[in-house]
């Protein structure tokens, strides 16, 4: 199972040699022939192109007559990266330094989200980039202030690591600026459920992912799929990014197709059933009447009302199992999963019968 990231791009410290280098390219000059145009040994020309060596007034109209552009041009070029170079490597504050250390950045980096760098400051920068905020002050107020930070609080899954979901989610926002969407039709994302629900049979996400998130699509529903970093249990959350656009985001975070399509069928409801508030799943759910009307939304939208009595009678019989599957057009996984939270049949028995995930 594969998704594309879509990752936002930073401003990035790029040396004068740099956009010397990808002229030489260009012009097929090796640094040796470059070393001798200008004038200086290899080593300095070495130097020059990976940023260890300044230009002076002098080397500037060398650089301008061997290569073009104006003296001016390289003396600018220049100026802006040894300031850009200072600045990345001024000490972080206090409140700076502590702001990281709750934001996830490493996982953040390994997932292709930031860039990996490698000044302190320059992390700074990247995450501020990140969630699209000029300073700490403002992203406090929209995280730990605002109404954001009421809404990740219905769930156990934020405390004390908002600055993992904070991120989580604000990747899933990023990536739903990806997707196209039709305005939010409340009813028509209803009727279509029954579609998604005939997907639970598919067994390949590479199939059932792109055709998921072109049927809700239609509907104003962008569906994300973005692992979570570390500090962050999420396996689920819904918000409206605009008045006619709305996120589901899913981690897949335990692998399987139970697990998976209840959360998909308990954030829907989300949607449906209590509009424009951001909802964000753990592995321990609150008890909230929202939370729970979500999972009777999911549980019966899988498994019908009428069909509770037989699915309560299968116990672990497999061969039951699998025809009274086939028969509700959903996978045997989800049959199981039920039968487990029923306490019908132990969390892990049956296990054999439901479809496994792996990130690829």
């Amino acid at each position: 199972m594969m998704l594309e990231n879509h990752v936002f791009k930073p401003s990035q410290l790029i040396p004068p040699g740099e956009t010397i280098s990808d002229i030489l390219e260009e012009r097929k000059i090796t640094t040796s022939d470059f070393a001798q145009g200008i004038g200086v040994a290899y080593e300095i020309a070495s130097k020059l192109l990976i940023g260890e060596f300044v230009i002076n007034n002098e080397l500037a109209v060398i650089l301008s007559g061997v290569l073009g552009a104006s003296p001016s041009f390289w003396l600018n070029r220049e100026e802006s990266y040894r300031a850009q170079l200072s600045e990345l490597n001024t000490p972080l504050t206090s409140e700076e330094d502590s702001w990281l250390k709750e934001i996830p950045v490493s996982t953040m980096q390994k997932n292709g989200w930031i860039p990996k760098v490698a000044y302190p400051a320059q992390n700074l920068r990247n995450c501020l980039s990140f969630f699209d905020v000029p300073d700490i002050s403002s992203w406090k107020k929209i995280y730990t202030s605002g109404s954001e930070l009421a809404a990740f609080r219905t769930s156990p899954a934020f405390d004390p690591k908002l600055g993992a979901v904070a991120a989580w989610l604000r990747q899933g926002e990023i990536e739903a600026d990806f997707i196209d969407c039709s305005p939010w039709d409340k009813d028509r994302f209803y009727a279509v459920l029954q579609e998604a629900r005939c997907l639970t049979t598919q067994e390949d996400p590479n199939i059932f992912i792109p055709e998921l998130q072109k049927i809700f699509a239609a509907c104003g529903v962008a569906v994300v799929i973005a692992r979570t970093p570390d500090g962050c249990q999420a396996s689920g959350a819904t918000k409206f990014i605009s008045d006619e656009k709305a996120m589901l985001m899913l981690s897949f975070r335990h692998l399987s197709d139970d697990h998976f399509w209840f959360t998909l069928f308990h954030e829907a409801a989300h949607l449906i059933l209590h509009g424009d508030v951001v909802f964000v799943e753990s592995e321990h759910c609150s008890d909230s009447v929202q939370e729970q009307e979500a999972n009777t939304f999911s549980a019966d939208f899988l498994i019908p009302v009428e069909y509770k009595s037989e699915l309560k009678s299968l116990g672990s019989d497999i061969r039951k199992i699998l025809k009274f599957s086939k028969r509700l057009g959903v996978s045997p996984g989800i049959v199981v999963g039920q039968l487990q939270y029923l306490g019908i049949v132990k969390h892990y028995h049956l296990q054999k019968l439901k479809v496994r995930y792996k990130w690829a």
